[in-house]
């Protein structure tokens, strides 16, 4: 199964990705498995964690049989053999660098670059992209992915990051949002497993029911 054909299967399931920024290696193992357990199946280490790369190469190891694994924050191209190696197949980025998401493309990893005006979000699609990240989408609004989905080209996915409210999905899913990107709404460093998978609970109880109407 391509990157691109398991990341659409864990997007039917449930269309979010968890990021759990500042997790720890002895802990990220346990952690992804009570986000999996929660009910979500992608699953995102940003890079500016540390030992980000040890991580994803634990969660590829433990959890890629059942979850896409990716990283977040990447934005260096010299850094797209190195995940490859590791097990991503999901690279999230806070910026459109054409030439970060052709690397991905050209590595086998699967681009999602981070967007907040029309012209980047083309800059995006112009250079590969297909799934794009709006970010930070409290700030643009809902109206900003209703109105980029009338001119972005078919097929193009938009997903709502950062600040996106569990109680204003329904209005995300309207405008045309794809899936969305969760934070603290399921992981925060400190907190234990069983949090984690309470929140992540939470989360896709939410979601699950707004995008099976």
């Amino acid at each position: 199964m391509s990157v691109v054909d398991k990341f659409e299967a864990s997007l039917k399931k449930l269309p979010v990705v968890a990021i759990i920024r500042g997790v720890r290696v002895d802990e990220v193992v346990e952690v992804a498995h009570a986000i999996y357990e929660g009910g979500v199946s992608i699953i995102e280490v940003p890079l500016n964690t540390p030992n980000a790369f040890e991580c994803i190469r634990r969660l590829a190891d433990a959890m890629q049989d059942k979850c896409s694994v990716g990283c977040g924050t990447l934005v260096k191209v010299g850094d797209v053999a190195r995940l490859v190696d590791v097990g991503a197949e999901l690279a999230v980025t806070p910026s459109t660098q054409p030439e970060v998401i052709e690397a991905c493309i050209e590595q086998g990893l699967l681009p999602m670059p981070g967007w907040m005006t029309p012209s980047e979000a083309f800059s995006a699609v112009h250079a590969g992209a297909r799934y794009l990240k709006l970010f930070p989408a409290s700030t643009a609004g809902v109206g900003h992915i209703k109105a980029l989905k009338a001119v972005l080209p078919e097929g193009t996915e938009l997903f709502a990051v950062g600040g996106v409210k569990l109680d204003e999905i329904a209005l995300w899913k309207a405008a045309g949002a794809r899936g969305f990107g969760f934070g603290s709404e399921i992981f925060a460093p400190g907190i234990s497993a069983e949090e984690v998978l309470k929140r992540t609970r939470k989360v896709t109880s939410i979601v699950s029911d707004v995008y099976a109407s």
